[in-house]
């Protein structure tokens, strides 16, 4: 399990279907998980790929330049 994280290494990233997403007011992109063990698969620079896993309301919050910032707690799993 991890803690409160931010990483500005994101190239893309890949949501499963329990998410929704809003747009915040300072211009990040929130989603928020809709349900137990909702994923998210991330590839970082450098080539290396994880995959996150959320409780129900768990938050994903991504900005410009590859900055996310992934709320507490989650369980990161190299793939």
């Amino acid at each position: 399990m991890e803690n409160q994280v931010y990483s500005n290494r994101v190239l893309r990233s890949e949501f499963d279907k329990n998410w929704k997403t809003r747009l915040t007011s300072n211009g990040y992109v929130k989603y928020i998980a809709t349900a137990n063990s909702a994923k998210v698969i991330v590839l970082l620079a450098g080539g290396v790929q994880k995959l996150l896993i959320f409780p129900k309301n768990g938050r994903v919050l991504v900005g410009g330049g590859g900055t996310s910032h992934y709320s507490k707690p989650h369980k990161a799993v190299s793939v």
